[in-house]
């Protein structure tokens, strides 16, 4: 690094550390101090400012907004489509969205439609570029939220251990993965981000209501990572009438307005975070209906989306005690938290969702932060430890940084690489879905299709993969659902009908019974997208072999997971993965039995 370029650095980082340790962060009290850290500026040691931590972190989210494809059609279904409702009149209504059982927040659909609205009404884009620009907003919303909660790590555990969380949050696949997704899980990841940092700068009272925001708006499940911060209110510092008075506040801030709000979509009265957890807790079978996984699950999930970082943040607990142990220090400051209670989030909510039957990769998202902090932590004592048993002792007036730089530098290193590993394995892997949808809009354009007709686009055993309305050109185009071996229940259209969000629609139910009302008549679909695994069924036939009935006009390579290598199918190595890993065809197919432009098909014989 040129000696300017490091001296202006060095400035930087003395000016953003005197924002971070600043003598008394509001919400302390009177007599209490603030943590106080090292200054590894006055050593020449470089780390982030905010804004630079900011750059860093809009750019991952934004790569991920514009590349990362849609990982669980609950997403699509469960919040794309009732957006795509409200904002077009037009979309799939699931069983949750039922008056009759009401699970779901058009509370929390409207903080995304809102932006998505005036976006549309101010510059009239197409619909694709409108579900773009709300995962760009999200992307924006998560970046702002890691950068104060990256801001509060410094404060909290030093900048070494920040600098280490940002770079994992930066690189991690979980992070890329979890950031735009449309999800509620991924909004209480954001409040998390928000709590802990506001919790850590003991900001008591944005820690509760934004724990509440969580709680009530997205995920009611995510008051859990909110225990430890009552813990510490409560029987710490004995602020019983603030935790309590601000719990009220939030109460009637955030639910009571969220009530009136859904009440009046729904047509009745409606709680929707009441109603959640009555139907995954109290009822006989709970969400056990969707499927229940082994118990190593989440260990797999985690291990592929943070690597090495999430081994390192499993033996957190373990590696801070042995250093309490084995290394001499001065004792941390008073004024910090002792890191029983820091971290508890990560590891109460991993005791309850390990244990629960029921696992999806989405479950484990508000605590992704975390993953990266705890693996910071354990680099950290990783260095202290080095730097206590294999530095010479005339060289241990230093700072222990000094000496065991090239742990950090290779520990960022190696999860980086594994992450974007990861990533590229995504995207090549599993975005055929969205960039084929993305077809029907070039087919509206280039073909001379009818304007008064309902073009009716067909899917099978596919349907779990379609991306949402977003991707077709306009109300006139239409997702019609194939008969499948799948035997569950599928979503159906919003009626057309006035007030349709207030209707009780039919054909629904809460116990994933199959609904034979969903399935559509294949002689009347104009296009069928369909994955040609080269295998086929009486139900799932290889459409793409019809070719008397088909036309394929666009085909893109899918992996074939079983019939690929478990290690490079998962982390994609340039030049040596498509030599162990098998792609599909997945495919967009034309009816040859419609009339296209100005020339007619000629009807195929039978």
């Amino acid at each position: 690094m040129a000696p300017a370029v490091r001296q202006r650095n060095q400035y930087n980082g003395k000016r953003e550390l005197k924002k971070l340790s600043g003598r008394k962060p509001p919400g302390m009290g009177r007599n209490e101090e603030v943590p106080s850290n090292p200054n590894p500026a006055d050593m020449g040691i470089v780390y982030p400012s905010g804004d630079t931590a900011f750059k860093a972190l809009l750019s991952a989210r934004f790569c991920a907004a514009i590349w990362n494809y849609i990982s669980d059609c609950d997403e699509t279904f469960n919040y794309w489509e009732p957006s795509h409702y409200l904002l077009f009149g037009k979309g799939f209504q699931t069983w949750e969205y039922s008056p009759k059982y009401a699970l779901r927040s058009y509370t929390y659909l409207l903080i995304h439609v809102v932006p998505a609205w005036l976006y549309h009404q101010l510059l009239q884009p197409n619909r694709l570029l409108i579900f773009y620009f709300s995962r760009c907003l999200l992307g924006l919303l998560c970046a702002f939220c890691e950068v104060y909660f990256y801001k509060s790590i410094c404060r909290e555990f030093g900048v070494q251990v920040g600098r280490l969380a940002l770079a994992f949050l930066v690189f991690s696949a979980g992070m890329f993965v979890s950031s735009t997704a449309f999800l509620p899980s991924t909004f209480s990841m954001y409040m998390c981000l928000l709590s802990l940092g506001a919790w850590y700068q003991r900001k008591y009272e944005l820690a509760i209501f934004t724990t509440a925001l969580s709680t009530f708006v997205s995920w009611p499940f995510a008051a859990l990572l909110g225990v430890p911060i009552a813990v510490d209110m409560l029987f710490r510092r004995r602020e019983i009438f603030k935790f309590f008075q601000w719990s009220l506040i939030s109460v009637l801030v955030i639910l009571l307005p969220m009530v009136k709000i859904d009440s009046l979509y729904f047509g009745c009265l409606v709680v929707a975070p009441l109603n959640i957890v009555y139907y995954n807790v109290f009822t006989s079978h709970g969400p056990d209906l969707y499927g229940i996984e082994p118990f190593h699950f989440y260990f797999v999930n985690l291990f592929l989306n943070f690597n090495l970082v999430f081994v390192a943040a499993l033996i957190t607990p373990a590696m801070l005690i042995i250093v309490t142990w084995l290394v001499p220090s001065k004792p941390r400051n008073s004024a910090c938290l002792p890191y029983w209670l820091s971290l508890m989030p990560l590891y109460l909510w991993g005791t309850v969702f390990f244990a629960q039957p029921h696992k999806e990769e989405r479950f484990m998202f508000p605590v992704y932060p975390l993953v990266c902090l705890c693996g910071a932590i354990t680099v950290d004592a990783i260095q202290k430890l080095w730097f206590r048993f294999w530095v010479r002792d005339m060289e241990r007036g230093t700072h222990y940084l000094t000496h065991t730089a090239p742990i950090m530098v290779v520990a960022i290193l190696i999860s980086s690489l594994l992450s974007v590993a990861r990533i590229l394995a995504l995207y090549n892997g599993y975005h055929a879905p969205l960039d084929l949808f993305m077809e029907l809009n070039n087919l509206s354009t280039e073909k001379k299709l009818p304007s008064e007709q309902t073009i009716n686009v067909c899917t099978g055993k596919e349907w779990y993969r379609f991306p949402s309305s977003f991707f077709l050109p306009d109300n006139r185009w239409q997702l019609q659902f194939l008969k499948s071996e799948f035997r569950g229940q599928l979503p159906q259209p919003y009626s057309s009908l006035p007030h349709a969000t207030s209707a009780i629609p039919p054909h629904m139910n809460d116990e994933n019974r199959e609904e034979p009302s969903r399935y559509f008549d294949v002689e009347r679909c104009h296009f069928l997208v369909d994955l040609d695994l080269g295998v086929s069924t009486e139900l799932e036939p290889n459409y793409a072999q019809q070719t008397d009935r088909w036309t394929i006009i666009k085909s893109i390579p899918f992996l074939d997971a079983a019939r690929s290598h478990k290690f490079f199918r998962a982390f994609y190595i340039p030049g040596v993965s498509s030599k162990f890993c098998s792609y599909a065809p997945y495919n967009l197919l034309q009816s040859t039995r419609f009339k296209w432009g100005k020339k007619e098909v000629p009807s195929p014989t039978r």
